[in-house]
């Protein structure tokens, strides 16, 4: 068997060219996932940022051993600070409403810069400054707003039009008055580019405390948060062991503390059954997927590089927290209801849904390395995706493309395309079911590589670049 095929996937065609572009320069999959990560932070910002965290999963070609990475948000307080009441907003997805909150309060302790240098200085081969460049360059230039993003942009607007965002995300219109950003138009962040250019210079220490780190705590605590000097000090990206799980021809890790337990869920999933296809497959989709309906914002990408490692990441802002530094959005984790379910401790990491993953043979060898967008629709994206492509036989590509469910405690949600005979046995099994009229973001993104090269999502106008 020989290596995958270089190359990267992302949600955003500026993400991925800047990912190919690390590739090209030499550097690794680690550098290319770390730039995209960078990048996304400037052409994703309705999904990711800086003010942000996630996780990232590592396949090293040489010792074929699987690494994860943990660089999402940590509870703020450590210095004894209680936050105020966080300001509760109602955001509409189709026509079902759901509960936020943002603001100071709203904001836990940033983890994306930190993990960006981190899979650098572990796992890259190029100077951090080149791994920051094309970030710093989106910023710089503007990045064309993309259709996908124009499309969801209604729906969030009472989380973007916040703060700094009212001119990030909008424009004057004839009146006088202002208008949401449209799909094709150059999207800005004042402060932005300088920001990237201290974060190249100095490292993930000039968010944190640094000047710029020192700006954001003075700005959340105004508004009642607890974020402090301390919380950011005491930072820092954590390694996971992976869970390991039979899957399809081979072993999936991933990392096991995520909320929706998609090792479990992946090991669960009768591939027998979905490679019969028809009712069998939907009906064992179904049995492994359902799950209460959440909502969280994140953006995933992968790359391979020339040596065969391979690096899948996944970062998230949530909808952000209305506070701006520097062009820096601060996330709004802790107004994210469907991550607070526990008690919130002082310096110990929230709870996710990411879940980058990687495939491997029964000798170590990779397969597949992906991850998905979407909250809760990141476990059905993904694992129909991986469904598709080992229990199927289908490429990357049509298995990315498929039609998706997404299955609720009450609901199964199917994109078009599936057959009036799954339908009709899914509704004679009693399941009630809403059938959407077009593929949607809400169904998650996915970008993953495998055996034909890498495949983004087109529900997320997301893009593939061979290297």
């Amino acid at each position: 068997m020989t290596q995958l095929p270089a190359g990267v996937a992302a949600g955003h065609p500026a993400t991925a060219t800047a990912g190919h572009s690390v590739l090209a320069a030499g550097g690794s999959a680690a550098d290319s996932a770390a730039a995209m990560v960078l990048a996304g932070c400037v052409s994703e910002t309705i999904f990711c940022g800086l003010g942000g965290g996630g996780f990232a999963t590592y396949y090293d070609a040489t010792t074929r051993i699987v690494s994860c990475l943990d660089f999402f948000v940590a509870v703020p307080g450590l210095d004894g600070t209680e936050p105020a009441p966080a300001q509760n907003i109602s955001v509409v997805f189709g026509t079902v409403p759901v509960p936020y909150a943002i603001g100071g309060p709203s904001v836990a302790v940033a983890g994306t810069p930190s993990g960006a240098h981190e899979l650098n200085r572990l796992f890259g081969r190029l100077p951090w400054a080149e791994v920051v460049r094309p970030a710093r360059d989106l910023a710089a230039g503007g990045v064309v707003f993309s259709e996908a993003h124009a499309d969801l942009l209604p729906e969030i607007a009472p989380a973007m039009m916040v703060g700094a965002g009212v001119e990030v995300y909008s424009r004057s219109d004839t009146a006088g008055g202002r208008r949401l950003l449209q799909a094709g138009e150059t999207i800005d962040h004042p402060g932005l580019t300088g920001t990237f250019e201290a974060l190249a210079a100095e490292g993930p220490a000039v968010l944190a405390t640094g000047e710029l780190g020192r700006a954001m705590v003075d700005a959340v605590r105004a508004d009642g948060g607890a974020l402090s000097l301390q919380d950011m000090a005491a930072y820092k990206v954590t390694d996971l062991e992976p869970l390991r799980v039979p899957f399809g021809p081979g072993t999936l890790h991933v990392r096991g503390n995520d909320l929706d337990s998609f090792g479990v869920t992946a090991a669960a999933l009768d591939l027998d059954a979905v490679g019969r296809g028809g009712p069998d497959r939907a009906t064992a989709l179904v049995s492994v997927l359902r799950a209460p309906s959440r909502r969280a914002e994140t953006t995933s990408v992968v790359a391979v590089d020339r040596w065969g490692n391979a690096c899948a990441a996944t970062h998230s802002l949530g909808l952000g927290s209305g506070i701006w530094v520097g062009g820096v959005h601060a996330n709004s984790m802790l107004g994210e209801g469907e991550l607070l379910r526990g008690e919130l401790v002082p310096g110990t990491r929230m709870a996710s849904m990411m879940v980058p993953s990687v495939v491997t043979d029964a000798d170590g060898r990779l397969l597949f390395a992906g991850g998905a967008a979407g909250g809760s629709r990141i476990r059905p994206a993904l694992l129909q995706t991986m469904a598709g492509l080992f229990g199927e036989g289908r490429d990357l590509a049509d298995a990315i493309a498929a039609p998706r469910m997404s299955v609720t405690e009450s609901v199964v949600h199917l994109e078009p395309g599936f057959s009036p005979e799954v339908v009709a046995a899914l509704r004679a099994a009693g399941e009630e079911l809403v059938l959407w009229d077009a593929p949607r973001p809400y169904f998650g993104g996915v970008a993953a590589a495998a055996a034909g090269g890498p495949a983004g999502d087109p529900r997320r106008g997301g893009l593939a670049l061979r290297f």
